[in-house]
């Protein structure tokens, strides 16, 4: 596969430790806020906020799209996502992902589906010192979309 090189997005500094993210393709915005911890006012997500919830989303996002090839249906499941940063340098050192799927999926369709999480883009662009903690949850559907 050939590499794809276009603007993505442009990231606007509007002072006080906050910019503005807008996707070029789509026109979405999203904002970041420096967190109180580190001097900022802790409004909107931090950059490392997001980098966090990428790897998330990401996850869920490629479990999608394999699920659909398996004809099931994720909808309603979820993540839980926590950040563990580090000092001196300041980074993000772990992050904790707890994903949440109906129990009602084949043992063969939970180890596909984890495999394919596991091995998400965003999974793979992090940097290897970044501890990945990925746990799955299987819970009855009531469960699963509270």
């Amino acid at each position: 596969m050939d590499s794809i090189t276009k603007l993505t997005c442009k990231v606007t500094y509007y002072g006080n430790l906050r910019t503005e993210i807008e996707h070029i393709d789509s026109g979405a915005k999203a904002q970041t806020d420096a967190p109180v911890d580190n001097h900022g006012m802790g409004r909107s997500l931090s950059p490392t906020d997001m980098t966090c919830a990428s790897l998330a989303s990401c996850m869920l996002t490629v479990m999608g799209i394999k699920a659909k090839s398996m004809n099931l249906n994720l909808d309603g499941s979820h993540a839980d996502v926590t950040k563990v940063m580090a000092d001196a340098p300041r980074r993000i050192k772990e992050i904790k992902v707890k994903i949440f799927l109906s129990e009602k999926l084949s043992e063969a369709d939970r180890k596909v589906l984890e495999a394919t999480a596991l091995n998400c883009p965003v999974a793979k662009s992090l940097h290897p010192d970044i501890h990945q903690d990925v746990r799955f949850e299987y819970l009855a559907l009531a469960q699963i979309s509270t």
